[in-house]
């Protein structure tokens, strides 16, 4: 049984975007699903001044841990502006101060399922393509990706349901899945 991090990249108390983690989360099969909330890791605005004072943040750090005592993470990232949100990019920042074996390698090198959802009705979704562009020069290994438009129509009692949307989905999470399931034998 593989254990599962899984978090939506916002800390506002009603993300869709945690919603949407939480609930791909659940679709899997015979994992041990650990949900991260980010506001139980905030952490002081990042800059080097703070750092050389304090050190490196110790909410960061425990979210480090969590992520170390994973086997794979599912991430939905919200967009605020066209880009992450300023308390996932903060997290982000501090992470990346970690003393690691590889430098920068805040993910690990573990199989990520890389999430969007957003309120709008546009079909593309700007902060999911940065993150699937420079992820992996973070150590994400990006096995499956979904971007789910128009939430608050197409997402309702726990389900996706417009059909062609639910249809990508399960494709993507199968996918991810299935690597899960090969990567582990």
């Amino acid at each position: 049984m593989k254990k599962i991090l899984a978090f939506g990249a916002s800390n506002s108390s009603t993300s869709i975007n945690k919603t949407f983690a939480t609930f791909t989360a659940h679709q899997l099969k015979e994992e041990t699903v650990t949900i991260a909330d980010l506001n139980d890791y905030a952490s002081p605005l990042y800059s080097v001044d703070l750092e050389k004072q304090s050190g490196i943040a110790k909410e960061a750090m425990k979210f480090y841990s969590l992520i170390n005592a994973n086997d794979a993470i599912i991430v939905s990232v919200a967009e605020y502006n066209g880009l992450h949100t300023s308390a996932f990019k903060n997290l982000w920042d501090w992470l990346s101060r970690i003393p690691m074996e590889k430098p920068m390698n805040i993910w690990g090198g573990k199989p990520m399922f890389l999430l969007s959802a957003s309120p709008s009705r546009r079909p593309q979704n700007n902060v999911l393509q940065v993150s699937k562009e420079i992820f992996p020069h973070f150590g994400a290994k990006i096995v499956a990706d979904f971007y789910l438009p128009s939430f608050n129509h197409f997402f309702k009692d726990g389900q996706i349901i417009e059909q062609s949307y639910k249809d990508k989905f399960l494709i993507q999470l199968e996918k991810f899945q299935t690597h899960l399931r090969e990567e582990y034998i």
